[in-house]
């Protein structure tokens, strides 16, 4: 489905969970793809992702959503934080930075 919205040569490309049904190898694979596509190609690449890793990893710009509404935006490391995960999902984080991008473990719920 990819390459037959790339037969018509966007200016922009926009993918809903384009990874769900696959395994961790073909995600990778896939994301790669639109990331390269995305800087060799002068395509916008918008993409909705639930993983947030792979969010992370694969992002210049996250948009966070809380009740259907932008909450924050800016790069990975600025929107991924441990106050903005308690305050969007009502979770306990852990977030540590890695080689390959963040590394976000949930601890448990926030205590209300």
């Amino acid at each position: 489905m990819i390459a037959r919205a790339l037969a018509q040569q966007p200016d922009l490309l926009l993918l809903d969970e384009p990874t769900s049904a696959l395994d961790i190898r073909h995600q990778l694979e896939v994301l790669e793809l639109v990331r390269k596509l995305a800087k060799h190609s002068d395509i916008l690449v918008i993409l909705i992702l639930h993983d947030l890793e792979l969010a992370a990893r694969y992002s210049d710009r996250i948009y966070m959503l809380k009740d259907g509404q932008v909450f924050t935006s800016g790069r990975p490391e600025e929107v991924f934080t441990c106050t903005n995960m308690e305050r969007v999902y009502g979770v306990k984080m852990e977030i540590v930075s890695e080689t390959h991008g963040l590394k976000m473990t949930a601890i448990g719920p926030v205590e209300t």
